[in-house]
């Protein structure tokens, strides 16, 4: 039986394969920037909550409606979600074509537009 990916290694594929975006070591876990304007952040067992998470720059509007519909998947992550930003649980079952959906839409809140533009829908 083929072995899955770790979340981190999937998550990374997503995230840097977006337009000119890095990767940097803050607070000692892996965030996801486009030109040093973080979108993402790959959150392991953050004070010892037990959970893999992204945590993602999101339209509050949306992060809102997901946290509603589905808050066994999505959450209001500390500290960033005053700012809008979705948690995305990825210890669980997960559709990663919607999370790289989720990827987009944070990745376009801070991009430049002009690399927006190159993200397609």
């Amino acid at each position: 039986m083929p072995r899955k990916a770790d979340p981190l290694t999937r998550l990374r594929k997503l995230c840097l394969a977006l337009p000119e975006t890095t990767e940097k070591v803050a607070w000692n876990r892996p965030t996801f920037r486009v030109r040093d304007k973080m979108f993402g952040l790959f959150a392991d067992n953050f004070h010892d909550d037990g959970r893999v998470a992204l945590w993602c720059s999101s339209p509050r509007d949306v992060r809102d409606i997901l946290v509603e519909f589905d808050p066994d998947r999505f959450f209001v992550p500390p500290y960033f979600g005053p700012r809008g930003w979705l948690g995305v649980y990825l210890d669980g079952k997960l559709d990663w074509d919607e999370l790289h959906e989720v990827i987009k839409d944070g990745y376009r809140q801070v991009a430049p537009k002009r690399l927006s533009a190159l993200v397609d829908d």
